[in-house]
């Protein structure tokens, strides 16, 4: 796997849920080593605890677990959440299950045993998901377009720097708290330190370009979208 594509799903959560202990153990083994944060559960019951926890950007679920279905699972949290990313994992290639997955707007549908190059093709998959949209609406007079760099209003366009268009991204796309940490590991270069200094100036310039009052500090913590 490249090191861009491991850089970018450094900016992401994941729950994982699968009941076969081995299993489990040797896949969270490799997600931790690419992702954010993991989050793990073994039964639809402790899932979907993790999940209403968490806020996961990608689940990745077995079809066959305790109780309900993988599809089960994925089609409760469809009902309320059309946001959430998932790939799912099964030892079944019938075609009922395929058909009644693909319903699910799936990133991946891997069938098992589940080796690296399929994982990582699913999970380059996830990190595309992302980058196709390039259009959002930030207000009902605000457009941001990643593809140029702008955001305008009905008056006015802004054109955002590299690491303001990188911190919009993930604000936008993670629909959560992007903490202080996660803003100096994802956004400041290599040679340049994350000062309290800088990161005013940079919040306060990047402020500007945005509607009023749509970029809410969380204190101690970071930073999150507050879009009406």
């Amino acid at each position: 796997m490249n090191e861009t594509l491991i850089k970018k799903l450094n900016a992401f959560n994941v729950l994982y849920v699968e009941d076969e202990d081995g299993i489990r153990k040797n896949i969270t083994e490799i997600l931790e080593d690419l992702f954010y944060s993991v989050e793990t559960a073994n039964s639809i019951a402790e899932a979907l605890i993790k999940y209403n926890k968490s806020k996961p950007d990608l689940i990745i679920t077995d079809i066959q677990l305790k109780g309900k279905t993988g599809i089960d699972f994925i089609k409760d949290i469809r009902k309320k959440d059309s946001k959430t990313r998932v790939i799912i994992t099964s030892a079944f290639t019938d075609l009922d299950y395929m058909l009644s997955a693909a319903e699910l707007h799936l990133v991946k549908y891997i069938v098992k045993p589940i080796t690296n190059e399929k994982l990582f093709e699913a999970l380059e998959n996830f990190v595309n998901s992302f980058e196709k949209n390039k259009v959002f609406n930030l207000s009902h007079n605000y457009i941001y377009n990643a593809d140029t760099l702008t955001v305008k209003n009905d008056n006015e366009e802004f054109l955002l720097t590299k690491k303001e268009s990188q911190f919009l991204n993930m604000l936008l796309t993670k629909n959560r708290v992007i903490t202080y940490e996660e803003l100096e590991n994802n956004i400041w270069d290599e040679d340049s330190v994350m000062t309290p200094n800088a990161m005013r100036l940079f919040i306060k310039n990047f402020r500007k370009k945005l509607p009023k009052d749509s970029v809410k500090n969380i204190q101690g913590t970071g930073y999150k979208l507050n879009l009406v």
